[in-house]
């Protein structure tokens, strides 16, 4: 055994035994920090040599075959490695983008302008969270963006809104008019007429008679049975009605029965928000597996590929996301906590203290009486109990006035802060400006207008997080996955620790960076060398210009 004291050993024969290594003797490095350094410089191959008792790196000299008199023992050498190779390039080609790296939409606005535009500017792709507003405020977003990038890349999200298909078909009709030319579809549980009709629209010939795809789709999904739709070309007589309506063309829906309806696959896991809170290293492979099956029936002139998202807040969840097959990796909870996003420096400030067992999951205001739920931050909020009271009440009774009056009471002095009739009237107002149709309904249904109620609450909580609503704290919803705290755990002592200091592209930077360098890591342990714990820590340290 041959062994050196900065945490390198290395046992048995060379694999390299028939070459050693030439170049300058003093760029070899022996201590643990200038090692690094070497395993850091990406661009170069690193040679791992021996002189004696001693292991040591260099990025520099050269192999050359053994003669048995070399000073130097070539013990193996890792290759050059970039970013851009960890994922799909189809990836990077198709989104104009330079890494394997999408930050997902959170809504809205949390995925604010300012964060799409200071990503697209680094060519980082990156979703603006449009859910949640109105027409007019993701009209008035796509200008800014469009202004901002006109060459992209970036994309909207468009939320599946079963209890609001207005919005949905308005925002549809917004992305066509504007030619947002790509968009992630989020929250879907089936497809619907104005999907299809976005994906469609966006079909034409080449020259060549080739189908091209105008409008790109990106599907967050976190069960098969709904990436099988979003794998699969557009249902036929969605089609079909969309011709007769004029929505489509004719070529159009032809186009359509021979492209998938999506081409990018986002494995949602144990995420924040919308999340079945399913364990990635299970999941991805079997969605990758899927997509392998349906791949070999269809023959898509074009695979679809598959990211991987939720609790990737890491180099090392990054790296074990790729090397599972991910084509690319999906952020979310850890841009929240960055200066760009679209919330408050309180909210912000939670997030940067948040642990992993700081999280739980609470009912969701967009799906309420589905009984659908998101995963929320429960360190300094009491909103995941709150919004859980208002669900249980919503389950057990059929109006509001089948409530006892004193928990009425309770409610409306500990969550509301005003009497239910005020909350209704504020409610009428909300909804006559953006979905009229939903009082209609309310007012032959007592127990749709008590849904209606109790998301006045839920919808607010995450605009008070996001504005800072001063006497609200307690009622804030923070949408967070425990990648949050593991982020944290990474960053504590680094210059990211403090919420001030988080800028966007700065953490895709380096939780990019951190996997390959980890990969390099990891490729030489395969080969033989013994690395200490050490060697698996990436310390980010500030980029040229970074604070």
């Amino acid at each position: 055994m041959r062994s050196s004291n900065n945490g390198l050993r290395f046992e048995g024969t060379s694999q390299d035994s028939d070459w050693a290594w030439s170049g300058p003797k003093e760029s070899i490095a022996y201590e643990l920090s200038d090692i690094r350094n070497r395993l850091l410089d990406l661009d170069r191959v690193c040679y791992i040599v021996r002189e004696n008792d001693r292991i040591g790196v260099t990025c520099e000299g050269c192999a050359m075959p053994a003669t048995g008199d070399e000073d130097f023992e070539r013990l193996m050498s890792v290759p050059s490695v970039s970013v851009e190779q960890l994922g799909d390039p189809d990836f990077l080609a198709f989104h104009g983008a330079k890494y394997p790296y999408y930050a997902g939409s959170m809504a809205n606005g949390i995925s604010s302008e300012e964060m799409v535009i200071a990503l697209g500017r680094e060519r980082i792709l990156s979703g603006f969270g449009a859910s949640g507003l109105l027409p007019s405020q993701i009209e008035s977003a796509i200008h800014h963006i469009q202004e901002r990038l006109p060459s992209g890349p970036y994309a909207f999200c468009l939320i599946h809104s079963p209890g609001d298909q207005a919005l949905e078909r308005k925002t549809v009709d917004l992305y066509l008019k504007h030619g947002i030319t790509t968009v992630e579809a989020s929250a879907f549980l089936d497809l619907t007429p104005h999907i299809v009709r976005y994906r469609a629209a966006g079909l034409r010939l080449s020259p060549k008679g080739r189908t091209e795809i105008g409008n790109k789709i990106i599907a967050k999904i976190s069960r098969r049975e709904i990436a099988t739709k979003f794998m699969h070309p557009a249902p036929a007589g969605i089609l079909g009605e969309l011709v007769a309506q004029g929505g489509i063309t004719d070529l159009q829906a032809r186009l359509a029965e021979s492209v998938p309806m999506a081409d990018d696959m986002t494995v949602e896991a144990d995420s924040a928000g919308h999340t079945d809170n399913r364990p990635l290293v299970c999941l991805l492979p079997s969605v990758i597996a899927l997509r392998d099956e349906i791949q070999e029936k269809t023959g898509y002139e074009r695979e679809i590929r598959v990211g991987a998202a939720g609790g990737i807040g890491t180099p090392q969840a990054a790296l074990g996301a790729f090397m599972m097959g991910a084509a690319y990796v999906v952020t979310g909870s850890v841009n929240q906590s960055c200066v760009e996003a679209g919330t408050s420096q309180h909210t912000r400030e939670l997030l940067a203290q948040a642990e992993m067992a700081d999280v739980m999951m609470a009912p969701s205001a967009d799906m309420f009486e589905m009984g659908v739920k998101v995963q929320v931050l429960k360190r300094g909020s009491l909103f995941p109990m709150r919004a859980q009271k208002l669900y249980d009440l919503y389950r057990n009774h059929h109006s509001i006035e089948e409530i006892p009056v004193q928990e009425r009471k309770k409610i409306e002095r500990q969550i509301f802060k005003q009497n239910l009739d005020a909350v209704w009237e504020r409610t009428v107002r909300f909804f006559t400006e953006r979905d009229p149709e939903q009082i209609r309904q309310a007012a032959q249904n007592p127990r749709r207008k008590m849904a209606l109620i109790f998301r006045w609450y839920l919808g607010l909580a995450s605009h008070w997080a996001n504005t800072g609503e001063k006497g609200r704290e307690m009622d804030y919803q923070i949408w967070c996955g425990p990648a949050m705290g593991a982020f944290n755990d990474w960053m504590r002592g680094a210059y990211l620790a403090g919420s001030d200091n988080r800028r966007v592209v700065d953490v895709a930077r380096h939780i990019l960076t951190g996997a390959a360098y980890l990969y390099r890591v990891q490729s030489l342990r395969l080969r033989g060398l013994c690395m200490s714990a050490a060697y698996s820590r990436y310390c980010p340290m500030p980029f040229d210009g970074a604070s």
